[in-house]
């Protein structure tokens, strides 16, 4: 049975076909090996295997799963999500131009600013969950990105793909999509019409926040495409075999946490949206979302794990709330099997992030043990 055909349970369950048939084993080996060995011709024991840089089995490996589950070409895996992001922009020449949507995630957002600002390169910023924003500002001139998030971190705003594909095709851009906060199991953007998928898989797609990672998936290997296989080759922006290793680990239970995660994120959305310490709710799940519908379409498993709310109060209330915690990790992060709680302002006070915006990421424990801790936090 060929794996292409296989539901995502299955291919991760059994990591795209993991047995090691030299030893039997039913798990990826890990070879460390810097450098492989050639014959007394010097040719190439394994005509796949000449340096570790661009060359290892097991970070192929789990590239492939990734491809697959994504429904694109090829893959290829970074260090961090930022390494994926800036292989991407690299490829934009001097000069270019590039539309990234507004209110996203900070770093993408400040490096994209730096780095073209010293390529000369021309960045428009806007709200691409507005279809009709989105499809004005690429009407404007020719661009070689459309970049955007969906959902949006820490705004939970949804992009539609497809709006957002005919916008950059109106301007001869690719579309790239970062769906970290998504994942692979609720939404796959190159089906939606997207060129190039980002995840951070430092996130949810290892889920154990021990491994640093980014991936980039492509619809088809295009002349973009193989200047970022070079390039990342070249300048060495690769994953090593045991951080491979792990996210191929991490990968095998991702559809079940995901199940989980995306289970307890609606009972904690539905007990936030009711609190009478929580002015709003920002999660794209909940009915009261003005992008509800198109979340729904676009994420028929479920909206994902993470949300923001605002406390009613102040700056020192919402901190408070925070504080109090004892099951939420006060740490900067999401997609872990631990739900994590983040106060945006103290972290990107220069953002406009509301001084009362609490973003959390919901983890895979019990519901009512989470419920039961921000009660707690914020008074019964």
């Amino acid at each position: 049975m060929d794996f292409k055909d296989m539901q995502p349970e299955t291919l991760l369950a059994q990591a795209g076909g993991a047995i090691d048939m030299q030893s039997g084993g039913v798990v990826p080996p890990i070879q460390p090996a810097t450098t492989y060995a050639r014959d007394e011709n010097y040719t190439p024991l394994n005509a796949d295997n000449i340096y570790s840089r661009p060359h290892n089995d097991v970070v192929r490996q789990a590239e492939h799963v990734l491809a697959e589950l994504e429904g694109g070409a090829a893959g290829l895996l970074f260090p961090s999500g930022m390494a994926a992001i800036a292989a991407l922009f690299r490829t934009v020449p001097s000069g270019g131009r590039v539309i990234i949507q507004s209110g996203i995630y900070w770093n993408t957002t400040k490096w994209i600013r730096e780095f073209c600002a010293r390529r000369q390169i021309v960045v428009e910023e806007v709200d691409a969950s507005d279809a009709a924003a989105l499809a004005a500002m690429c009407s404007a001139g020719p661009a070689n990105i459309v970049w955007v998030e969906t959902p949006s971190n820490p705004w939970l705003k949804v992009t539609d793909l497809a709006a957002a594909k005919k916008a950059a095709d109106s301007c001869g851009a690719l579309l790239a999509v970062d769906s970290t906060a998504a994942s692979p199991i609720l939404t796959n953007p190159l089906k939606l019409g997207a060129d190039i998928v980002m995840h951070s898989t430092t996130k949810v797609i290892n889920g154990h926040s021990d491994v640093l990672g980014g991936v980039l998936v492509t619809k088809e290997v295009t002349p973009v495409w193989q200047e970022i296989e070079i390039d990342r080759a070249g300048a060495g922006a690769v994953m090593g075999p045991f951080e491979a290793w792990l996210l191929l680990r991490g990968m095998r239970t991702l559809a079940l946490r995901v199940d989980r995660m995306v289970d307890n994120a609606m009972k904690v959305a539905h007990y936030l949206e009711d609190h009478p310490q929580v002015e709003s709710v920002l999660f794209p799940g909940l009915e009261s979302h003005p992008q509800h519908a198109l979340a729904k379409a676009q994420m028929p498993g479920g909206a994902g794990f993470l949300m923001s709310f605002l406390v009613k109060g102040s700056r020192e209330t919402a901190l408070q709330v925070a504080g109090k915690m004892k099951l939420f990790h006060r740490a900067t992060s999401l997609g872990g099997v631990e739900s994590l709680v983040e106060h945006r302002h103290t972290i990107e006070p220069h953002t406009g992030i509301p001084e009362t915006l609490l973003r959390i990421s919901i983890g895979v424990e019990n519901a009512d043990d989470l419920i039961a801790d921000l009660g707690q936090a914020m008074g019964q």
